[in-house]
């Protein structure tokens, strides 16, 4: 039988090691974790390649996220790649300074890539921003193969029916901008909407038509522009380049590949948004704006319903209340008189002050409400979860440090009740001139 020594033991090792590739460089691993060094995100994409699930959207690795620290150990930095530390952004906000974007301006586009965004109330969703971020793609790479430069090349024009209250247009990559607000285009008027279409094509003749695949008009604007077109459109299309193109069929349940056709209907996560660079936002108008005389539909106004029924996940107003409302009539009171979607937190819930269906949170409901005034919750993390995606968070509370304080686009602290009473007076004296007759209404009633 033969022994061997520990330093031939430890020498095998070492030689096992070499043969089979498994070297520790310490170079490579001081690079992974210097996020300044340049080589840094070329080897953070090598190393964590973007995956995609089988409904197209993109999966995160959780390993990917953060960078190991001196000691070894794994730190997570959620403002990673967005040029934005924790030391200069406050917690819940995601928007970058301007001035540190380079500025990005197409003097003479040479073709255009035309986008037509849902930007329901006036707001650019995320769907829009990925679709965007398609048409920049598009851009690059046409730039690329034709040889143009980025000031003489291509170009994104964004067309946006209605109000705009948006801010962030430059930073979403649009670098030209038709705004049609007349009164011909406000509402559900997809006739005059897919004239004006047609006018634009027939002007910029654009390479291609990006449209959101969403129940919000992108699908509806894509179909009646591919039949006038007369084009073969693309649906539900998760990955592409101006080449191929790779969408979801049959129920969603398998994928096709085809060549790219001039117009696609883009579903959400398609690419990622522009967040490097900022463009210049150049407004055009219509050489012949086309208004139709004669109309078959007719936009009726909205419907008012009980914001009691509508799902939580689609409320755009929520009034949500925590272990801090001492009186609960008073806030379904105040909840009924701002119009508003009641909410909770799970300790009201599991106190049985609300309904497990109006639970917020990450083991409750998800929701994207244009306004979260939430009163007397601290903000658990299954709750901020929960909240992430809403546009404006309003936070009600007596402890100045909570993380929904933190968290809040504006916050008040104070007792919820003594708020709500003075929510309630104001809105009792606001309404008193509106429903009480004038003396003009009283002259011409005489």
């Amino acid at each position: 039988m033969t022994q061997h020594s520990p330093t031939d033991t430890a020498s095998q090792i070492k030689a096992a090691a070499h043969d089979s590739g498994i070297r520790r460089d310490p170079r490579h691993e001081w690079i992974l974790r210097n996020r300044l060094h340049p080589r840094h995100k070329p080897m953070v994409a090598a190393q964590y390649p973007e995956e995609r699930g089988p409904s197209g959207l993109l999966r995160k690795n959780p390993h990917a996220i953060g960078f190991t620290g001196p000691n070894g150990l794994k730190r997570i930095d959620r403002l990673a790649g967005s040029g934005l530390t924790s030391s200069t952004v406050r917690r819940g906000k995601t928007s970058t300074s301007e001035e540190q974007l380079p500025l990005v301006q197409v003097t003479a586009p040479t073709f255009y890539i035309a986008v037509v965004p849902d930007c329901v109330g006036g707001y650019l969703s995320s769907h829009d921003k990925d679709v965007l971020g398609q048409a920049q793609a598009f851009v690059h790479q046409i730039n690329l193969a034709q040889g143009y430069t980025a000031d003489h090349g291509g170009a994104v024009v964004a067309i946006i029916f209605g109000k705009i209250n948006a801010t962030d247009m430059d930073t979403a990559g649009i670098d030209r901008l038709i705004h049609l607000s007349t009164e011909d285009y406000q509402g559900f008027c997809p006739e005059s909407q897919l004239a004006a279409l047609l006018c634009i094509d027939a002007q910029l003749s654009p390479t291609h038509w990006l449209l959101p695949d969403s129940v919000h008009g992108g699908f509806d604007r894509g179909c009646r522009l591919a039949a006038a077109l007369h084009e073969r459109p693309a649906t539900q299309v998760w990955k592409a380049d101006a080449n191929t193109l790779t969408a979801r069929v049959s129920g969603a349940q398998q994928d096709c590949q085809r060549n790219t056709p001039r117009l696609l209907m883009l579903s959400e996560e398609c690419h990622l948004p522009v967040d490097e660079t900022r463009h210049e936002v150049i407004s055009i108008s219509l050489e012949q704006p086309t208004v139709l005389s004669k109309r078959q539909i007719h936009d009726q106004g909205t419907i008012s319903v009980d914001p009691s029924s509508i799902p939580l996940a689609e409320a755009p107003f929520i009034l949500s209340g925590g272990n801090g409302i001492s009186d609960w009539d008073q806030f379904h009171t105040a909840a009924q008189a701002l119009g508003a979607s009641e909410g909770a937190s799970r300790v009201a819930v599991d106190d049985g002050f609300m309904p497990r269906d109006r639970q917020v949170g990450a083991t409750g409901t998800w929701v994207t409400a244009d306004m979260y005034l939430a009163i007397g919750i601290s903000g658990a993390i299954q709750h901020m979860q929960g909240i992430g995606q809403c546009r404006t968070v309003i936070a009600v509370n007596t402890d100045a440090n909570c993380d929904m304080v933190k968290r809040a686009d504006l916050s008040l602290i104070c007792e919820s009740q003594a708020l709500l009473d003075a929510l309630l007076s104001a809105l009792r004296v606001t309404s008193t001139p509106a429903n009480s007759p004038s003396k003009k209404d009283d002259a011409h009633a005489a």
